[in-house]
């Protein structure tokens, strides 16, 4: 009797995790992004603070100090080395944080705006509203982004704000598909229903209680989007199309450091490992937001 009752036991008292395991450095770092958002949190500081935290002046440059090898190479000047123009690569890694910092703030906001505006507008109106902003996301995604910001960048310049606006034309289209999904559900819930009959207007139901019900999904996709920001910047400056020199941009960075990278290899190395940790800290980090608000996708108790 004892046997039959230990072998029919549930499988989540058999896969939960013990007391032990929870004290286990693996347990919490694959529960709760440590790492990743000590990173993010270091990104954050240097943005902020980068006039402050940086030894030098980013785009001074000092000629007998060019491709300065780093301290620990050799007795230089710059901690993380020169640039071909002898410009502190340090200082300019920090404040190329600044430029991530810039795109997270300005095309996230304004690309989760527009996009979730018209989800919202898509999923709710139905009929001839959705089916002309689904064909307008339909026909955006496959469209050559690359080829328009090379032509933007040719014809107005490639600037700051330029960048800022290719950036948002980027951003708002995974909300609008998104969040038209959760208002095609939510709409058809009792709740909306019963606003509906009590006299409730569409622009009191969208905000009360459909938008809330989105919450979720756009916190997820803001959070997945960033890090595809900051490359789409990344590769635009690289190209030329982007942040313009001598303002620092980890893409305009590995550029200028590219054909130095047999005699100094740090040029275009430091500001490349720079990218790849942000980009990879908020793809994790997206990833456990998205596992914690969706809990038919959590693996740990």
């Amino acid at each position: 009797m004892n046997v039959q009752q230990t072998s029919t036991a549930s499988p989540a008292a058999q896969t939960a995790p013990t007391p032990q395991q929870r004290l286990t450095l693996w347990y919490i770092l694959r529960r709760w992004p440590i790492l990743p958002v000590l990173l993010l949190g270091l990104l954050v500081t240097l943005g902020l603070g980068a006039d402050w935290i940086a030894p030098n002046d980013p785009i001074d440059q000092s000629l007998p100090d060019r491709n300065a090898r780093p301290l620990f190479q050799d007795d230089s000047p710059y901690l993380l080395g020169g640039d071909h123009v002898g410009r502190d690569v340090l200082s300019r890694v920090i404040h190329g944080a600044r430029v991530s910092l810039s795109v997270m703030a300005v095309a996230l906001s304004a690309g989760m705006l527009i996009g979730t505006g018209l989800g919202l507008l898509a999923g709710y109106a139905g009929g001839l509203v959705d089916e002309v902003i689904t064909r307008i996301v339909d026909i955006w995604m496959g469209f050559p982004f690359l080829l328009l910001a090379l032509v933007a960048a040719i014809i107005f310049g490639a600037s700051f704000s330029t960048i800022m606006v290719l950036m948002i034309l980027v951003a708002w289209v995974s909300f609008v598909r998104n969040v038209r999904a959760d208002v095609l559900v939510l709409k058809e819930s009792n709740f909306v229903a019963f606003a509906k009959i009590s006299g409730a207007s569409t622009t009191r139901i969208l905000a009360r209680h459909i938008f809330p019900g989105t919450v979720g999904t756009i916190t997820v996709i803001a959070s997945l989007s960033v890090g595809n920001l900051i490359l789409y910047e990344a590769t635009l400056s690289f190209l030329g199309a982007g942040i313009p020199s001598p303002t620092p941009s980890w893409g305009n960075m590995v550029a200028e450091g590219r054909d130095y990278l047999q005699t100094a290899w740090w040029t275009s190395v430091i500001p490349g490992t720079a990218l790849f940790l942000t980009v990879m800290s908020l793809n994790f980090f997206g990833d456990w937001l998205r596992d914690r608000l969706d809990p038919r996708l959590r693996q740990l108790g």
